[in-house]
């Protein structure tokens, strides 16, 4: 996991973060990341960062989809075994317990493998749909 901390979630942050993962990832390998449609991942600044770089891309999951994206599973595991159990007095306190997580994490990390098929996910997604849409009637 490579991950930082930051106060605020700018354009600025984002591609701070990037370099990061750009220097942490070996230069053979590509770099896919999953986005949500926040506006600071398409500014023109990193547009043109990352046009400069075409081992990265980028793909953006559908708005109200989070759960395309694997490291939200990660963020739930972060809440359930560290946020939610701790005493935070401060942000301080809050962020090392975080980087505390993050490298714990990846002294033994493990992947996250999705269970269903993409006909199963569909197919349920189709199944809760009609189910709400229904239910209004």
């Amino acid at each position: 996991m490579i991950g930082e901390l930051h106060r605020r979630h700018r354009a600025k942050e984002w591609l701070k973060f990037l370099a990061t993962i750009d220097k942490a990832v070996p230069a053979e390998l590509d770099i896919h990341l999953v986005c949500d449609n926040y506006r600071t991942h398409k500014t023109p600044a990193v547009k043109a960062w990352l046009a400069a770089r075409p081992r990265f891309h980028i793909h953006f999951t559908p708005t109200g989809a989070s759960w395309l994206n694997q490291v939200e599973r990660w963020f739930g595991y972060l809440t359930d075994h560290k946020i939610r159990r701790g005493t935070h007095k401060s942000v301080q306190s809050l962020e090392a317990d975080i980087r505390s997580w993050i490298t714990q994490w990846n002294k033994d990390p493990k992947p996250f493998v999705w269970t269903k098929t993409a006909e199963e996910i569909l197919e349920s997604l189709t199944r809760y749909c009609k189910r709400i849409s229904d239910a209004g009637h």
